[in-house]
């Protein structure tokens, strides 16, 4: 604990805590929703489509990489959510389509036009998370804070509609629920947060915070607000404890994060058997 005072005392290493304690936030909130709607998969095939959209970002040499990955995974969100279950192509394959070809056409590319000598480095980095979470600037740090705030105010605010969008589209759609907005909404929300979080856990592992905190709470609770509310606060506690192992061990930040939800989820797992 001495020494992660001490590192406390770095801004960077406090930049890092703040950020990865709020994207954890916004993971567990969508998390409920994308669970209940047979997409929980769905953060792991929009990382690898925001992956490609890097790879090219990269190649053309843009400024700010955002200008590309965020349209482009946005984009891709609507289509899976609001196009996945009424085409000839299903959701799950639609997702498992757009999610292997994002990451194929993206390697490629970075293969054809490389920017680095080390480039199996970059890739590793970008899949599993880097040490880049280390470098954010205060600016990175308060726009975080910002789509955070805002992501969390969206659920809040509309959490009735979410609710209903849920558990039953038809029966929303038929009471006169604009479903075709809220699940335009989420899809807006979801890519934010993939964009957001692949700098913390890198692409391959960002469906973990979606998923693993609102299956530990289905473990225990039964209502949605309980689910939702347990999650969240798991998700912030494993966020804080992996950022924590990573910072005083030097363990990757990603792989850390991720294992410290998968023990919570175990736990929660053998209370919920027990009761």
């Amino acid at each position: 604990m001495n020494d992660f005072v001490m590192y406390l005392s770095y801004p960077f290493v406090r930049y890092a805590i703040i950020v990865g304690i709020l994207i954890s936030l916004c993971s567990s909130l969508l998390g409920v929703t994308l669970v209940l709607k047979r997409f929980s998969f769905i953060g792991d095939g929009l990382s690898h489509v925001a992956f490609g959209a890097m790879a090219i970002a990269t190649v053309i040499n843009l400024t700010n990489e955002m200008i590309l990955i965020l349209p482009v995974t946005i984009i891709s969100a609507i289509l899976l959510l609001r196009t996945g279950q009424n085409t000839k192509i299903k959701g799950d394959a639609a997702i498992a389509m757009i999610s292997v070809g994002a990451m194929a056409f993206g390697y490629l590319i970075m293969n054809i036009f490389p920017t680095s000598s080390n480039l199996t480095g970059d890739v590793c980095s970008t899949l599993f998370g880097s040490a880049s979470i280390l470098t954010l600037t205060k600016g990175e740090v308060l726009l975080c804070a910002i789509l955070s705030i805002l992501v969390t105010a969206i659920f809040i605010l509309f959490y009735n509609k979410i609710f209903a969008v849920t558990f039953d589209e038809n029966f929303a759609k038929a009471t006169g629920v604009n479903t075709g907005f809220y699940n335009l909404l989420m899809a807006v929300i979801i890519a934010v947060i993939i964009v957001l979080a692949m700098n913390l856990v890198g692409s391959l592992l960002i469906s973990a915070l979606v998923i693993f905190p609102a299956l530990s709470a289905m473990r225990l609770f039964n209502s949605f607000k309980s689910v939702t509310v347990f999650s969240a606060i798991l998700s912030v506690i494993c966020a804080f404890v992996g950022m924590y192992i990573s910072t005083v061990t030097g363990t990757p930040v990603g792989s850390t994060i991720v294992a410290t939800d998968a023990v919570a989820f175990l736990i929660c797992y053998l209370i919920g058997r027990f009761r």
